[in-house]
């Protein structure tokens, strides 16, 4: 799946305010542009999303199955 792929999936199932869904669509952009990017930047560009990432938190504890109930 392209990031194109990943976009419409996180739109076609109301997506767009499940933060961890955002972290995985830009793990996937920075993937296919990692050919262009020098090492630093690649690292810098990961560290900002690890770091959103880890932002995120434990925020759905309690609410597992409201959040990631299918």
């Amino acid at each position: 799946m392209d990031s194109k792929e990943l976009a419409q999936y996180i739109e076609a199932i109301d997506g767009i305010s499940k933060p961890w869904l955002l972290v995985q669509l830009r793990l996937k952009k920075l993937q296919e542009r990692s050919h262009i990017l020098s090492s630093e930047e690649y690292a810098t560009e990961l560290a900002d999303i690890t770091q959103d990432l880890m932002n995120l938190g434990e925020w759905w504890l309690g609410i597992e199955e409201e959040v990631f109930g299918r």
